[in-house]
């Protein structure tokens, strides 16, 4: 089994050969964890508003509105683009991590989501390099503002997570803090939340394996929906969440 020094491989000593699929697991449950701090929990992505419209008003409708956003939405970008980010370090090419940052920059249609995703990948960043400072050069060259899914692409990689699974892990995470959102909008009971998860478990398994095989010319999203509730978000009168 070979063994990269620090020196060698930014992201510390990585062994390959011998796929440790035990504590891989374990660093995608920690990685996607609700318990990560990052803040997710301060953003619904729209769903306040859809809620104050009357758009979502159920268990039914705010797994509806999931669901598509899986199918169609901006989450499949997101996702790409942690794929990207965990093949640009694979191959050595860290410029295509600041391309794919400032891409997905641009590709926030609303200053909320932007920023949002900036607040959440800096705060992901602060963490990392605190538990490993050698990750500082990787992410040097990523920019100053690093969006959310560029630093979960670079944990995934350095951690040892195949892609597969840290799809996977975006997307479930994603879904369980929009649940969330919705159980205290709307509200919900938490059991009517675990079983919007368990009924998205066959579509988060689809868009992930769509997602994998994205090819660059592909990535496109239909989120007007999604943006036009986050612009009205904005200037909500009561808000109880950031997005």
């Amino acid at each position: 089994m070979d063994t990269i020094r620090n020196s060698e491989y930014p992201c510390g000593e990585a062994s390959y050969g011998i796929w440790n699929s035990e504590l891989a697991l374990l660093s995608l449950l920690q990685l996607a964890s609700p318990a990560l701090p990052v803040g997710a929990y301060s953003y619904s992505e729209g769903i306040e508003t859809l809620v104050e419209w009357g758009a979502i008003a159920d268990a039914r409708s705010l797994q509806h509105w999931l669901e598509r956003e899986l199918q169609f939405g901006a989450i499949r970008l997101e996702a790409a683009v942690t794929i990207r980010a965990h093949n640009a370090i694979l191959a050595g090419k860290l410029t295509d991590l600041n391309y794919w940052n400032s891409w997905l920059s641009a590709a926030r249609e609303t200053e909320e989501l932007r920023n949002s995703s900036w607040q959440m990948g800096r705060s992901l960043v602060r963490l990392l390099l605190e538990l490993q400072p050698q990750l500082e050069s990787i992410f040097d060259a990523v920019g100053n503002l690093v969006n959310y899914a560029i630093a979960f692409g670079v944990a995934a990689h350095c951690w040892q997570i195949p892609q597969e699974a840290a799809v996977l892990g975006y997307l479930h995470s994603w879904a369980t803090n929009l649940i969330t959102a919705g159980i205290k909008l709307i509200p919900l009971g938490q059991t009517a939340g675990q079983q919007i998860l368990i009924n998205l478990q066959t579509h988060i398994v689809d868009a992930a394996a769509k997602t994998l095989v994205l090819t660059d010319d592909d990535l496109s999203s239909c989120s007007w929906g999604l943006s036009l509730a986050s612009m009205a978000h904005e200037t909500q009168y009561t808000r109880l969440f950031r997005s």
